[in-house]
């Protein structure tokens, strides 16, 4: 099986070092049996250009994977690209950071039973279900 391909989701304001430590322990130290390659955008971009970017990218993945931290209800960015990948077909789970849990606001289009803890089994097994599902699963 060929390296699943995630897109981050994240809020830019307030979870960009979740993000980095998420990213590079799925890269180099984690327990898994993948490399997960993060396509996430790596800086901030004017409107329209991340509009277009971003649903490239999410559209090219097999899984978007929102990292969830205590400041998500205010990330309308989340939002969008969750609704990107859902048009795409491409499937979508969260994972708590940052000190958030099953109580945090999710973003809407993120379902509470499809978002769990920070946890190397259980994300593995949810990528593994992600690269047998949506458009891009081989």
């Amino acid at each position: 099986m060929a390296d699943p391909r995630a897109f981050l989701s994240f809020d830019f304001d307030h979870d960009l070092v979740p993000k980095i430590l998420f990213a590079g322990q799925a890269k180099n130290d984690s327990p898994t049996p993948f490399t997960l390659q993060d396509w996430s955008s790596k800086s901030a971009l004017p409107e329209a250009e991340w509009e277009a970017l971003i649903a490239q990218k999410i559209s090219a993945t097999n899984m978007l994977i929102v990292l969830v931290g205590k400041s998500m209800g205010t990330a309308t960015g989340v939002v969008k690209e969750i609704a990107m990948a859902i048009r795409a077909d491409v499937p979508v789970f969260g994972v708590y950071v940052d000190g958030a849990n099953a109580s945090s606001t999710l973003p809407t289009g993120l379902q509470r039973n499809r978002t769990m803890d920070w946890s190397w089994p259980l994300i593995g097994a949810a990528i593994d279900q992600a690269m047998t599902l949506g458009k891009n699963a081989k």
